[in-house]
């Protein structure tokens, strides 16, 4: 169990009943982590993924109102089937990814670290709901695609 998130961080945690393996894959292989990654209603396009610790991730998040949000991070840390560490540029956070065994299944933690609680607080009503989302797309891609190519 991951310890209660600091005044100046969201936690997001969910239970997924797929092996580690299949979980981080979701996310470290971008064929995949483009059909699921991103709130309801998104899609969006990689301009880079250099998935490696001092790696790139930059992409554009297409909104249902067909707005265009740029994303750009850097992977601070990678342990395969364990933790995934980056930081987002604008606005600045630190997102920790944790990949544990659970009941069968795999607990993926996300730990989102801001700079203040006050940007923390700003956030939450946007970042809370969109972590769920963002699980129930991962949810829905590993159930139907359970041992993707």
């Amino acid at each position: 169990m991951s310890a209660p998130p600091a005044a100046n961080e969201i936690l997001s945690s969910r239970v997924f009943p797929f092996s580690r393996e299949r979980v981080f894959e979701a996310f470290s292989d971008p064929q995949q982590l483009t059909l699921w990654f991103g709130p309801n209603g998104f899609t969006s396009t990689f301009e880079t993924f250099e998935f490696n610790p001092g790696g790139e991730w930059k992409f554009v998040f297409h909104g249902p109102n067909g707005a265009n949000y740029p994303n750009h991070i850097t992977f601070a840390d990678i342990v395969p089937l364990e933790r995934i560490v980056y930081d987002h540029v604008a606005p600045h956070f630190r997102m920790t990814m944790t990949f544990v065994d659970e009941n069968g299944g795999t607990r993926l933690t996300w730990r989102m670290a801001f700079a203040t609680t006050a940007l923390s607080e700003q956030l939450k009503p946007v970042c809370v709901p969109a972590n769920q989302e963002n699980f129930d797309r991962l949810a829905a891609h590993l159930t139907s695609n359970p041992s993707h190519p």
